[in-house]
C-alpha cells in the first residue's frame, strides 16, 4: 500500500486552506456588503450571515487569519497522512 508524505500532505492542506481564505478576501473585496451576503448565503444553504460579516477587517488580522488557516490546514493534513499511515500494514 502506499503511504503518505505527512509534511506535503499538511502542505498541501494548509495552502489550500490559505487560497479559500484569499478567496473569501477577493469576493468581499468587489462584491462589497451586500453582494457578500447573498453569496456566502447561497454557500451556506441559506443560512443568513448578515450579522457575521464584518467588512472593516484590518489588513493585519487578515494576514494573521491566513496564517492561522495555514498552519490549521497543515495540521489537519498531517494528521490524516499520519492516521492513514498507521493503519497500512507494514512489509
Amino acid at each position: 500500500m502506499y503511504r503518505l508524505n505527512i509534511k506535503k500532505l499538511g502542505f498541501a492542506f494548509g495552502l489550500t486552506g490559505a487560497i479559500i481564505y484569499l478567496g473569501c478576501m477577493i469576493v468581499m473585496a468587489t462584491a462589497g456588503q451586500e453582494g457578500s451576503i447573498i453569496f456566502f448565503n447561497s454557500l451556506l444553504h441559506g443560512l443568513d450571515t448578515t450579522s457575521l460579516i464584518r467588512m472593516d477587517v484590518p489588513l493585519l488580522e487578515a494576514f494573521f487569519g491566513i496564517v492561522q488557516t495555514f498552519i490549521l490546514g497543515w495540521l489537519i493534513g498531517a494528521c490524516i497522512g499520519a492516521f492513514y499511515n498507521a493503519q497500512i500494514k507494514r512489509r
